[in-house]
Formats: structure tokens, sequence, C-alpha cells
């Protein structure tokens, strides 16, 4: 096994010269760094050794209450202590009162040591902004102390068995029960749904108030509890995966569940998407902690395993040949890359002053971020070769966890489609205008401007036409991978070492003809 060790230095480096966060009025250089290196230490000697552990033992079922693996509950209890659970929660709150940016280094170190623990107890930050939003004084004073003490973790409960991607076919119902609410119903696939880490749940319910024919705009947002509910709120199953075994995937049935409306009847949708956007570019940083783990995981090994021979005879190892380098070159291109490009969304988020632009690239980077970590994951097992397939060295259940960040939180799929639909029409294509221009300041490098008119090209023929879906996924395949591509343009013209810049050539190269 290859121990996991935190690319502190990489992400301190993308946030601040790729993607500007050092010219943000609130952004403290020596403040980030000390918060990061003291969470990499905390990630690397508590929470990382959990990971195998996790994996190997997953968790069960037991009298319809969670049991999770050995030592979950232990470093838990450490995290909350330390106080990185109210890590961006209002000072006057119990907080640190931090920057999502601040928060997104974090959460990319926390997703590299232990996916699975992440899932459970990352849904917080959400969580809190969504009650700070949309919640009332008495919900915001009671909930976000508990979620930052670490006294309460939180779930999002919207998917059904019959209501995955369409929400529009939620069945689970809400009514009225004098001054408050019931929740009837069923939700599957609710991650951390029950866990014995925290001792309380609080969940945060999409449910119907309309008629079922109204759709989208008959669902409204809940908070319930497991104390505030009790036996009302039910585990009947948590699903077997491919990957991320110590994250309990829970079925959940609340009957007559007593619960609080969040914000305005009817408007369920609007208030969980500050749930959902928080969600999905933490997706996006968990491919990137998948593509960096991969990467750091098969450098070490092609460096050491012996293999063949140098022009002067003596041992080679992997390294030496290019094919292996080829691979190596590309997962670290994908997970600086990636990285910058969910860190440049992140700063035009802090910025504030163009919200159709983080709209636009939010469904770019869950989609490529996501895909770069099970791409670099892949190219890992084939690094490794024989050992790549066992056990051993882990590389393995990278892919394994990486697998489902291209399907929950919206699969690829859908995020293409909106991107090729919603992208390019809400606001008179806004999105897409700030975008191109993003793409104008980032480089100015000739293969990124002939790329960025072919995009030009490709938006209008797809804006155009009556059949957009049929587009969908070339589109933002061709969007991603300009996105991409500027980045690496500014990562040239930065020139912070002669690695970064091989790697750069080789991304901005022209293709051969013959290809």
């Amino acid at each position: 096994m290859i121990p996991f060790t935190a690319p502190a230095d990489d992400i301190l480096f993308s946030l601040r010269q790729i993607a500007g966060a050092a010219a943000l009025p609130d952004w403290d250089d020596d403040t980030a760094r000390e918060i990061l290196t003291a969470f990499a230490s905390f990630a690397e000697a508590e929470i990382a050794p959990l990971d195998e552990i996790g994996d190997r033992q997953g968790c069960r079922l037991e009298e319809g209450r969670v049991i999770l693996p050995e030592g979950f509950a232990r470093v838990y209890a450490q995290l909350a202590d330390l106080g990185w659970q109210g890590l961006t929660a209002p000072d006057s709150r119990g907080g640190m009162a931090q920057s999502p940016l601040v928060a997104a280094m974090v959460s990319e170190v926390f997703a590299g040591a232990n996916h699975a623990m992440q899932m459970v107890c990352n849904l917080v930050p959400g969580a809190i902004a969504t009650l700070l939003r949309y919640g009332s004084a008495a919900q915001q004073e009671t909930w976000i102390p508990r979620l930052a003490s670490g006294q309460a973790l939180s779930t999002m409960c919207m998917t059904e068995a019959g209501a995955g991607s369409d929400l529009s076919r939620v069945q689970c119902r809400a009514t009225r029960a004098g001054e408050g609410w019931q929740i009837t119903g069923d939700k599957i696939f609710i991650s951390g749904g029950d866990q014995p880490m925290s001792a309380d749940i609080l969940h945060l319910v999409l449910a119907r108030t309309g008629a079922v024919s109204d759709g989208i705009k008959g669902l409204s947002l809940f908070l319930t509890a497991k104390s505030m509910a009790g036996p009302a709120i039910q585990i009947t199953r948590i699903e077997e995966k491919l990957g991320l075994h110590a994250s309990p995937t829970c079925q959940m049935r609340f009957e007559d569940a007593p619960a609080e409306l969040i914000g305005v009847e009817g408007e369920g949708l609007v208030a969980m998407f500050t749930l959902m956007n928080h969600a999905r570019l933490d997706v996006s940083l968990q491919g990137v902690a998948h593509a960096a783990r991969a990467h750091a995981i098969a450098s070490a090994y092609a460096a050491e395993r012996k293999q063949g021979r140098r022009a002067d005879r003596s041992d080679a190892v992997l390294s030496d040949h290019a094919d292996v380098r080829r691979m190596l070159n590309e997962q670290q291109s994908l997970a600086i890359g990636a990285r910058a490009m969910a860190h440049v969304t992140l700063v035009e988020m802090q910025r504030g002053n163009c919200p159709e632009l983080v709209d636009f690239l939010t469904p770019v980077c869950k989609v490529f971020c996501s895909e770069a970590g099970i791409r670099a994951a892949d190219l890992g097992i084939q690094i490794l070769g024989g050992y790549g397939y066992l056990n051993e060295y882990r590389i393995g259940q990278t892919w394994r966890d990486a697998r489902i960040t291209a399907i929950y939180e919206g699969a690829n799929g859908i995020h293409a489609l909106t991107t090729a639909t919603r992208g390019l029409h809400l606001k008179g294509g806004a999105g897409a205008d700030a975008f191109d221009a993003l793409i104008g300041r980032l480089s100015d490098h000739p293969e990124v401007l002939a790329q960025r008119e072919t995009w030009r090209k490709a938006r209008l023929h797809v804006a155009n036409d009556p059949a957009p879906a049929t587009h969908a996924e070339a589109f933002m395949s061709l969007t991603g991978d300009l996105f991409y591509r500027a980045i690496w343009g500014r990562i040239a013209a930065l020139a912070p070492s002669e690695a970064h810049c091989a790697l750069a050539r080789a991304i901005l190269a022209p293709k051969p003809a013959w290809r």
C-alpha cells in the first residue's frame, strides 16, 4: 500500500495563481495555508488509514440501525472536536466562518484520504448554506450550531424509486398537521441516512405539497431529524455497492414524520438547488482527488518497479518507458487541469458578479472532473499491470470509488443536455457568452484560440438545432476540452516549472494530421 499524501502545494498553487484567488479581497494566504496544512496532517494521520478498513469491512444494517467500520466513530469525534464540521458556518453560530474556497481545499483532501467518510460528512456545508438562505431564524438558531459542532450530520433526501433524475415524479408527500407538517413516503440512495457517528441527523427532504399534476411546482423543502421523528423515520435497507463500501446508502421510510417547511411552499426545488450546486462542485473535487490519488500511486510504483533495460544495459524501471510516461503524464495533467477548472469556477462564484457564468461552468466541471478521476484511475490500473488488478496497491478501489461521481448529483448525460439547452438559451445565452469571454481571459495560445473558434461554430449549430439533445454529449466534450486546454494555456504562460511546461506543451501541441 502507498500511503496517502495530501497534494497541499498543488492545491494552493492552483487556487492562488491559476484561478486567481489571491486577487480576491478576502483571500488570506497565510490563513489558507495554515488551515490546509492542519487538515492535511489530520487527514494523513487519522482519516486515510480508515479508507482500506472501510472498503474491506463495509457497513451493515442491524435491527434498523447502520453499523460503520471500525474507527469511523472515533475519528469523526476527533474531526468534530477540532471544529472541522463548522468550517464554513458563521462564527456567531459556532463556526470558523471560512470561505467556500478554503472549504474546497479541505474537501479535496478529505475525499482523497477517504471518499466514503467524506460522503457522510460533507453535505453539512451545503445544508448550512441552505438554512442561511432559506431557513427561518429559529431553524438557523437551532440547527446551524448543531451542524457546526458535529452534533448533527445532514442528508439530502430527493431520489425515489420512480423519481431519480425526473423530480416531477416525486410521490413523497407532506401534509399540514396543526402548525407543522408531516412527511409520508419513501426515499432511496440517501447517503448517511443513518450512521452512529453523530448524535443527531438532519434530513432535508423534498416532498410534494401540491398535486402530482403540478410537477416540480408542487414540491417543497422540509427539515426533519432523527431527534424530531424517532421511529417515524425507518431505515429499511442499505445498498450493496461497487465502491464506497463504508458510506451507508440508505432506503428510508417516513411515516407521518414531523417536519418543518424551509422557505416558501411550492418552491422546494429552488431551495434544494443551493444544496445541489454545492454538491455538484464537491463531486468535481472528488473526481480531482481520485485523479491525484491515482497518479500518486502509479508514479510511486512506476518509479520502483524494474522492467527491461536502459540503453546502457542497466535496469530500467516502468517510468523509463515511453508508453508508461504517456499514461503518467495524462494522469497528472488531468489532476492539475481538472482541479484548476473547479477552482476557477469557485473563484468566479466567490466574486459574485456573473452568476450566469457559474451556472454554465458547474455542469461542465462536474462532467469533466468526474470523468478525469475515472480515467486516471483506469490508467493507474493499466500502469500497475497485474498488480493494478489486485487489491494490494488499492488502485482498483480508487476506480470503484471514483465511478459513482459520473452518476450521482445528476448523471453526466443530464448535465450535458442541460449545457446544450438551458446553458445556451437562458437569459439569451449569457452564460455561454461569459464562458467565451473567460476562455479569452485564460489564454491567448494559438491552439486555444483555434479551438475557441470551433466551439463558437458548434455553439451556433447546437443552439439553432431543433433537436439539441443529439449533440449534447459531443458539445459537452468540446466545451470541457476547451476549458481544460485554456487552463493549460494559462499554466504555460505562468511557467511554474519545466515539468508543468512540458505537460502544457503536450496538451497544446497541434495533433498530427494522420491522427
